[in-house]
């Protein structure tokens, strides 16, 4: 049966762009061509039953010697990656796998990379799993036992193509089309908080924030020379009750919070103690700690948490404040994939006391009215959290699509009306339901939390973020979760942010700080210099497992303007253990391992580069401090331990003049060096063709426009004749073995963090 020219089922094998994916096609498996624009190279597999269910198990076929990279949701919450090489190795909940096809007697260049998505169809979602006969399967469930059906058309799509990031793309976009219940990431609108440092309060006081705490952590890191410029006051503002009585049957003081219901919208006492001044008899103490928070600390954005629910346990049927959403209480249903991974202590406590759910025709209310009071008291967006909880309450609503998409339109209905920049962060969101019904949030948690104190989950937090981000950096910015800047991890963290892409924010307890750490990533002025995109394993890393090989480093790439980026780092020695269901250190010595970087790990650094590139680069290594000129084609090798990492940018060498090439670098004593270079131009001064003799006219001038101040690198063949900055001649220095140019950029009395840097060669 011929689909597309390259997608087909021959004698009952999926074959794709002429290689052979899946064997043992079963009968009931059909394959409907994508049509339309973007969908031509893709195709959708459908299954049928012989019988009406509200959950189907369908074998599609035999995928072996093949290798994979999946994402899998390994507890409610959060998606981490697993690799393989057969259909066993898929584990439950797969949402999103890529498959590396080739043939051993062609040339590597001739590798097909095909995606599987699953999606959403009607009522019911679908995931992926394998079993032990190497079959790739089909889970499709609605999530409410009355919501049956025996078939689904639609229920995978795949796209193929040579270049993985492409596919991926194309292929999310595609999606987008056929399904139109989301917006790619391309198209939102991204808030204006991640271009600034923050602070969150969470890891700094957990549940016992206060305005005092607050106050003392704004205080705390503006004295040190690196203040926030927005905040994240976390759970422990809301009002909350409960009806648990904590006797001796009931245990573990933590499944009494989950248990805790809201049971009004405005914050409770630890903050209303400060609500009234002499002069502000009518302002509410959260008004007053935003006002305090703008207005003395300079903070631009302050949000606030709370759960898609309301609050852990939902909405307090009988709360003074919420008892007219009419919340009734839901015991939550878990999906068979989701119980066959990890167990999880909120789910376990909600499954004995329930949830107040709000009704979702009265949701939007709920948020609305929440949401406008937030911004009455100055608040200008919300971290939403515990979001797939909404999964496991589709019976009597639907299912778990109908009713997750309620939600999340009327959330983000509730946040387009009270916060105009788009103020919302989703957290603990990894599930297609909502991905699959975002058409607005822009910013999501990307893998599971910043533990400080479990040393297991600092090297898999960060393979799992770069790997999510494949998938996940299609929907959303991937937020990597704050860190401590105190703490063993501190650098590693702080180094896997800078090359993420992503918001920065720390969770520091006030006068806990590493400074100096802080100021490789923050300008004096609050902001940072943020890469281009989300930042992702590199090609040659897609498909081995640097968490768990024992062999293999990771390496993350992403874009600033004028350069790449490639950051290097070990994170083997823990990881999601299938046996045991946790996260554990399964090689508590991870060996030193070493591996190579070149220029075209930056995938599309041919297009930084523009059409005249000659293929070389200059690359700064930031621990190092070395600089290389790279011919093309070559590498550097970097070695490292454990929680060892290094940053790479790969500045494209541009020929200026005869005999003459230069490439600014950036800002060198910043972990995103490069990014601080926000234009690069040339401009002929003598005719661009005299060579240079002694002390004569210089040939080119370079122009500059630069972010921030300190230490500033270029590369130049030829030592410049004069160097700028803002029209005023600045002394250099020039190392003629590496071309290395380096000069000061002070900080202005105007605190205006960019300066024209010209250098005359």
């Amino acid at each position: 049966m011929t689909v597309t020219p390259n997608i087909c089922i021959n004698d009952g094998n999926l074959v794709i762009h002429g290689k052979t994916v899946l064997t043992k096609v079963p009968e009931n498996i059909v394959l409907t061509p994508g049509s339309g624009v973007g969908l031509v190279e893709g195709a959708f597999i459908g299954a049928t039953s012989s019988h009406s269910k509200s959950l189907h198990v369908f074998p599609v076929g035999a995928l072996e010697g093949v290798r994979f990279m999946c994402l899998f949701r390994f507890k409610l919450w959060w998606m981490t990656q697993r690799m393989g090489t057969c259909g066993k190795d898929i584990p439950l909940e797969t949402q999103f796998m890529l498959v590396e096809t080739k043939n051993a007697s062609v040339d590597s260049s001739t590798t097909i990379y095909t995606v599987f998505l699953p999606l959403l169809e009607g009522q019911f979602r679908a995931v992926l799993q394998g079993n032990e006969r190497n079959e790739l399967e089909i889970c499709l469930e609605s999530g409410d036992n009355s919501v049956e059906t025996n078939q689904g058309n639609y229920l995978v799509y795949m796209h193929a193509g040579t270049n993985p990031f492409e596919v991926i793309n194309q292929a999310v976009k595609a999606v987008e089309k056929h399904l139109q219940t989301f917006q790619h990431r391309e198209k939102k609108k991204l808030p204006s908080f991640v271009d600034w440092f923050g602070w969150c309060t969470w890891d700094a006081f957990y549940t016992d924030v206060t305005a005092e705490g607050i106050e003392q952590g704004l205080q705390s890191l503006s004295e040190g020379g690196t203040p926030p410029r927005f905040l994240i006051i976390d759970d422990g503002w809301q009002q909350i009750g409960s009806e648990v009585n904590e006797d001796s049957n009931f245990v573990i003081h933590q499944e009494a919070q989950f248990a805790n219901r809201l049971t009004g919208i405005k914050e409770n006492e630890k903050f209303q103690k400060n609500e009234k001044t002499d002069h502000e008899q009518e302002s509410s103490g959260l008004r007053h700690v935003v006002k305090k928070a703008k207005q003395h600390h300079n903070v631009k954005y302050v949000y606030v948490w709370h759960a898609l629910a309301g609050y852990w346990g939902g909405v307090h049927p009988a709360g003074p404040g919420t008892k007219h959403y009419e919340p009734s209480l839901a015991y939550p249903v878990q999906s068979p994939g989701i119980i066959g991974n990890q167990p999880d202590i909120v789910i376990d406590s909600l499954a004995v006391h329930g949830l107040g759910l709000i009704h979702p025709k009265k949701v939007l209310d709920f948020y609305n009215e929440l949401h406008s009071y937030l911004s009455s008291c100055g608040i200008d967006g919300v971290k939403v959290d515990v979001q797939t909880i909404i999964e496991t309450l589709g019976a009597g609503h639907g299912g778990r699509v109908s009713l997750t998409r309620s939600y999340t339109q009327a959330l983000e209905a509730s946040v387009f009306r009270n916060f105009p920049d788009n103020g919302c962060i989703a957290c603990m969101c990894h599930n297609t339901d909502g991905m699959y019904s975002a058409e607005k949030t822009a910013v999501g948690r990307a893998s599971d939390d910043f533990y400080p104190r479990d040393p297991a989950s600092h090297t898999i937090h960060v393979s799992s973020v770069a790997y999510n981000s494949v998938f996940l950096g299609e929907f959303m910015l991937p937020d990597w979760d704050m860190f401590h800047s105190l703490h063993p991890a501190a650098e590693y963290h702080a180094a896997a942010r800078a090359v993420g892409g992503c918001a920065i924010y720390v969770s520091d307890k006030p006068g806990n700080h590493n400074f100096e750490l802080l100021k490789k990533l923050v300008l004096p002025d609050g902001s940072i210099l943020r890469a281009q995109l989300p930042g992702r394993p590199t090609l040659d890393r897609l498909f081995v497992d640097p968490a768990r090989d024992g062999t293999s480093l990771l390496k993350i790439w992403n874009t600033n303007k004028f350069s790449g980026v490639v950051g290097v780092f070990n994170c083997q020695g823990a990881g999601w253990c299938r046996v045991t269901k946790t996260t554990r250190i399964h090689d508590a010595y991870p060996s030193t391992l070493t591996t190579s970087v070149q220029a075209s790990d930056v995938d599309t650094i041919a297009q930084i580069a523009g059409p005249d590139w000659i293929g070389d680069t200059v690359v700064y290594a930031h621990r190092s401090r070395e600089v290389v000129r790279l011919p093309e084609g070559t590498s550097l090798p970097v070695t490292l331990k454990v929680l060892e990492y290094e940053l790479f940018h790969f500045c494209p060498v541009k020929v200026v003049g005869e005999e003459i090439s230069f490439a600014p670098i950036g800002l060198l004593d910043m972990f995103n060096s490069t990014g601080a270079v926000e234009q690069f131009e040339v401009e002929k001064t003598n005719g661009g063709s005299e060579p240079l003799t002694g002390k004569g006219l210089p040939v080119v001038t370079i122009k500059l426009k630069v972010r921030g101040c300190g230490r500033f690198g270029f590369y130049s063949s030829q030592k410049p004749i004069i160097c700028t900055v803002d029209k005023i001649e600045t002394e250099f220095n020039y190392k003629a073995a590496t071309g290395l140019g380096t000069l000061t950029i002070s900080v202005t009395d105007e605190k205006i963090y960019r300066c024209s840097v010209e250098i005359q060669v």
